[in-house]
């Protein structure tokens, strides 16, 4: 068989073809053994784990929520990528998630020791303490409590009404962050006589504790008081607003008052910080409860509560599990408008209208999810004579266009 080729141009094609093939077969022996497992092994290093940017006490989003195996890192391979990185330097993976199988192995132990009290807090009025206002705070925050002390958490008479305050602390859940928090927290309760710390660990789903604990000193150490609100570190309250609707009620009677949420649904999604699966909670709605930012109590309705608390199931939720109290012992709470442990909502369709308005907070009770500076700004807003409020604003309900009319040759698009 004859092939004939035309032209000297396929011929030079060829001859190319055929020289690169060549030099591409002997790459393979020119590669050093060592250098090929080298570069086979590389792609399994996980660098993410030592060159992340992030610091090792600050989780990535998805550690925050789902549980993630541990890394076990191996010598040979972190020595490859950093000679320097040495394997006891890299922190162990933590899951602050919440640890359902602890929280279960653990949920009877409800008495932990009273580190720091303040017996005498509600002993210093001779006609018995009017108002007695708890806050709930982490021993970190100092100057969020700082910030309460100087504003709507002042110690003294409001109205003519005798008010005192004491702050809720667990021991922090990393000591190391702050190595001298024993000595400042102790130097703290001195200055202030306000602090009650408690020997549990100061974390979200132990929030629980930190109500159960509340009631029970209230009830012996507090039983004089006439009522009491309690509440975060990152509310605005207006005292004055509070004392005068409380003057308009018995201590001796049941009082539950706040932003009361009705027919909440559990939330089975494991990603959400506040999942509860159904082996630990099966109804379908929980019990009505009030936002935790803050609500109002008397002294008849704490001593009932804190002898329930003893006999409900700890829940991880404190909210919920003192809708569970209120439950046990028939008593429904009370729906105030007032209270917006939700925060105001700023009405997306008139940004004409600002929330952040002292005259919006002339009228209210308790504001949620304010900043240190907002409380204190609000509050010097509030209290300054220049304040002025001719016409009184309503936030009762988000602001809302009104309906569109119906589809005529006249009707405009907005009424």
């Amino acid at each position: 068989m004859r092939v004939r080729l035309k032209g000297d141009a396929i011929c030079t094609l060829l001859l190319l073809v055929a020289l690169c093939s060549l030099l591409y077969s002997q790459l393979e022996y020119l590669v050093p053994e060592g250098n090929k497992q080298l570069t086979q092994k590389q792609p399994l290093v996980t660098p993410k784990i030592f060159s992340a940017p992030r610091a090792p006490w600050r989780p990535m989003p998805a550690e925050a929520t789902v549980p993630r195996p541990q890394v076990t890192p191996i010598i040979k391979q972190t020595e490859v990528v950093n000679n320097r990185v040495q394997t006891t330097t890299i922190p162990p993976v933590t899951d602050p998630a919440f640890n359902f199988k602890r929280y279960l192995l653990n949920k009877d132990k409800r008495n932990f020791n009273l580190l720091i009290n303040q017996p005498k807090k509600c002993r210093k009025t001779p006609g018995g303490l009017f108002l007695l206002i708890a806050i709930k705070s982490v021993v970190e925050d100092f100057d969020r409590r700082e910030i309460v002390r100087k504003t709507w958490g002042r110690e003294g008479l409001v109205n003519g009404e005798q008010i005192q305050r004491v702050f809720l602390l667990g021991t922090p859940k990393n000591r190391t962050v702050l190595a001298t928090w024993e000595t400042l927290i102790h130097q703290e309760s001195q200055t202030y006589r306000d602090i009650l710390l408690w020997d549990f660990m100061d974390t979200f789903f132990n929030l629980t504790l930190k109500e159960i604990h509340f009631l029970n000193w209230a009830a012996e150490f507090c039983h004089n008081v006439r009522f009491i609100f309690k509440g975060d570190a990152d509310v605005f309250v207006n005292v004055e607003n509070i004392v005068d609707f409380l003057e308009r009620h018995d201590p001796t009677e049941d009082l539950f008052v706040g932003d009361i949420i009705y027919n909440a649904r559990p939330i089975r999604v494991q990603k959400s910080k506040y999942y509860i699966p159904e082996t630990m909670y099966g109804l379908s709605v929980y019990p009505a409860y009030a936002g935790g930012g803050g609500f109002l109590l008397s002294s008849h309705t704490m001593k009932k509560l804190s002898r329930a608390c003893k006999e409900v199931e700890l829940f991880p939720i404190d909210d919920v599990f003192l809708g569970m109290c209120l439950q046990r012992i028939n008593l429904k709470p009370i729906l105030h408008e007032g209270f917006k442990t939700f925060g105001i909502v700023k009405p997306s369709a008139a940004p004409h209208l600002q929330t952040f308005d002292p005259c919006f907070y002339k009228d209210l009770m308790v504001v949620h999810s304010l900043k240190v500076a907002e409380i204190w700004l609000m509050w010097n807003l509030l209290h300054s004579p220049r304040l002025s409020c001719t016409q009184k604003k309503q936030v009762k309900k988000p602001f809302q266009w009104k309906k569109k009319a119906q589809v005529t040759p006249q009707a405009s698009p907005l009424s």
